[in-house]
């Protein structure tokens, strides 16, 4: 079960980046039904079946080059699926031997509503608000995953604490200020994904300013934050203004530099208390993915969104959540050693004291 999680995180990934992929050559609409396309299973492509296809749906003929951007991502989607459905038969097959089982059928029941989301992305015409939840389940879904791998792989191999007892406490304070730092990456991701839904990452072209300034006028944040635009209109391309699109920029440029900051002073503080407590590792693979997400976000304002950039781009920014939640969990292991060696050490004096 460890090794198909593992294979499930992948997974998961492949998925976020062909998402990014779709989203990014305007394919998200490639195929106007779901699941199929254009009620085949694969993209029409020959004159028979796109002539069938274009009198199924005369008002989006058929575009192949779209199509299996689309398809592909489904694919991929769907085998993550089945994958996570394995994993949750086989936690509850094997239920009294102490393998974990909310937690698959948990990520079961969240991909069943994952698939939902990706219908109304389709059928809705990419309305931004279901896009935008699309695009966090999709984090979530990986996020959850992970934790399993975590979980399984610990009882796989019987993993113990090898921190120092002298050393586990020294961070314990830490804790409520990495999950302070997990909810900026989330928040941060999110105003990611709502900045692709309104396809505003092209509303600023160049740094450090926008459009010449370092606060452009007339941005208008009520307009690009409201959640209230009605189902109806092809949001392909995005139906907001100049103005809502820059607020909506600007917000996520802001959002990354108090991620910066933020993650930077503390894995600075924790690096210089860290002692021998084994996090040297977690602490370090933090701080690479956190710098090659910003040299990613810049260049993708640099260099006009260039495809390969934009989706590095997304995939950095699951490793850094997923970076953020491994720092995370090593992080809680160290109380447990800590409180476990003064248990010990109190029950040898009250041995030695009798």
């Amino acid at each position: 079960m460890a090794r198909w999680a593992t294979l499930a995180v992948l997974l998961a990934v492949v998925v976020i980046m062909l998402g990014a992929w779709t989203r990014l050559v305007h394919a998200g609409l490639g195929c106007p039904d779901w699941p199929g396309c254009y009620g085949f299973l694969t993209v029409p492509q020959s004159d028979s079946s796109i002539a069938i296809a274009n009198a199924r749906f005369p008002e989006t003929p058929v575009d192949v080059e779209k199509g299996w951007p689309e398809m592909i991502h489904r694919y991929a989607a769907g085998t993550l699926g089945l994958v996570v459905f394995g994993l949750a038969a086989c936690a509850v097959r094997h239920r009294r031997s102490g393998v974990p089982v909310k937690l698959p059928l948990f990520i079961a029941g969240f991909i069943i509503l994952q698939g939902a989301f990706g219908m109304w992305t389709v059928t809705l015409k990419l309305w931004p608000q279901v896009v935008a939840l699309h695009l966090l389940g999709g984090f979530t879904t990986l996020s959850l995953l992970t934790l399993l791998t975590l979980r399984l792989r610990k009882r796989a191999k019987g993993e113990e604490t090898r921190e120092h007892p002298r050393h586990a406490g020294v961070l314990a304070g830490f804790r409520p200020w990495l999950y302070g730092g997990l909810v900026l990456v989330v928040m941060q991701i999110a105003f990611g994904a709502w900045t692709a839904a309104n396809y505003a990452a092209v509303a600023c072209t160049d740094l450090p300013t926008c459009q010449g300034q370092w606060w452009p006028g007339g941005m208008d944040f009520r307009h690009g934050f409201d959640v209230s635009q009605h189902v109806g209109p092809n949001y392909l391309g995005g139906q907001l203004t100049a103005d809502g699109r820059v607020a909506i920029h600007v917000t996520h440029r802001l959002g990354a530099v108090v991620v910066l900051v933020y993650l930077a002073t503390l894995l600075a503080l924790m690096w210089r208390r860290r002692g021998n407590t084994g996090l040297d590792n977690a602490i370090r693979l933090v701080a690479v993915v956190l710098g090659v997400q910003v040299l990613l976000g810049l260049a993708n304002v640099l260099f006009h969104i260039p495809l390969s950039v934009a989706v590095a781009h997304n995939a950095m920014g699951a490793g850094l959540l997923l970076s953020v939640i491994h720092l995370i969990w090593r992080h809680q292991l160290l109380p447990k050693a800590h409180t476990a060696a003064a248990t010990h050490t109190t029950t040898m004096n009250q041995e030695v004291t009798a």
